[in-house]
């Protein structure tokens, strides 16, 4: 083996730090550990290791020794201020470390983190994991990063075990905010079946019935809007909304019956009625033969 080869094996091979033992904590876990990583492990709770630890894993006594027993120290925890409460003991053992918080909080809370890491001379990286535990380590998995590049390039081969890397630049809020955003998406979504289960459910169809119908729609939106509507990221940043498909008039018409029809079966009208507000928002100025985009407007000016 070569002098390359050797230190490429050691990187591969390098110790990691994981503080925090949630069922995504304890996922990043193992998947470092059946790829020959040495794993270090911290939570508040101890007995959370005790599953990790019959896997391999080494219980460090303090954050002070969970951060001294690795260059790379994961962070997932509740939020940001987790990570403070905790590693405050520990911040005199952080100089030269690389820590990777995949933690949820707000971009600006990240920022201001990336700042304190600093000011202690550990290199930062905000992470946004966009799979479910189970799904860490598999190809399906993929996680957003931002900070740093040449950390982030130190880091990726180890990090990609966890799922595809997806660095998005050196504003270290950036990946917070594509998680929020992804998020975003993804609970209006959950919000959106269980209003559309609930209405079907007053016609007598059951759950089991109304829930495979709806997400067999649910996974041909994106084909929709490629294929129909053209995906309008183009146009969205130009600010154009060209309505020669669908306007703001018809789809404020339609978002109108789902609040009419929600409030005839007595269901909750917080959904429907934001949904509402940004269609006759448009159309109140003046926009309603513009394509439905141009609500975009009312969501980033709102009154």
């Amino acid at each position: 083996m070569n002098e390359q080869q050797q230190h490429h094996t050691t990187r591969q091979n390098s110790a990691v730090t994981v503080i925090g033992l949630g069922p995504m904590g304890q996922a990043m876990t193992r998947t470092f550990l059946s790829a020959g990583h040495p794993v270090t492990v911290w939570n508040r709770t101890a007995r959370r290791a005790d599953g990790v630890v019959a896997d391999g894993a080494v219980l460090a006594a303090t954050p002070g020794e969970a951060v001294e027993a690795s260059e790379l120290v994961l962070l997932s925890l509740t939020d940001y201020q987790a990570m403070y409460d905790i590693l405050d003991s520990a911040t005199a053992s952080l100089a030269g470390r690389t820590l990777v918080n995949l933690s949820s909080d707000t971009p600006d809370r990240t920022r201001e983190a990336a700042a304190w890491a600093a000011g202690h001379g550990a290199a930062f990286l905000t992470g946004g994991v966009m799979v479910p535990a189970p799904m860490v380590g598999t190809e399906a998995g993929f996680v957003y990063y931002s900070g740093p590049t040449e950390v982030m390039e130190s880091r990726r081969a180890t990090l990609a075990l966890l799922g595809t890397p997806k660095h998005l630049g050196e504003d270290p809020g950036l990946a917070q905010m594509m998680y929020q955003a992804q998020l975003a998406v993804f609970l209006t979504t959950l919000s959106a079946l269980m209003h559309a289960t609930a209405m079907l459910g007053t016609a007598g169809m059951k759950a089991t019935e109304a829930l495979p119908e709806l997400l067999s729609f649910t996974d041909s939106i994106g084909a929709i809007l490629r294929a129909g509507e053209r995906v309008p990221g183009a146009a969205l940043d130009a600010g154009e909304h060209p309505g020669d498909l669908s306007t703001v008039t018809m789809m404020g018409a339609t978002s109108d019956h789902i609040v009419e029809s929600s409030t005839s079966l007595g269901l909750d009208l917080a959904l429907p009625l934001a949904v509402q507000a940004h269609y006759r928002r448009a159309i109140e100025n003046g926009h309603g033969n513009d394509n439905w985009t141009r609500i975009i407007d009312s969501i980033r000016k709102p009154r």
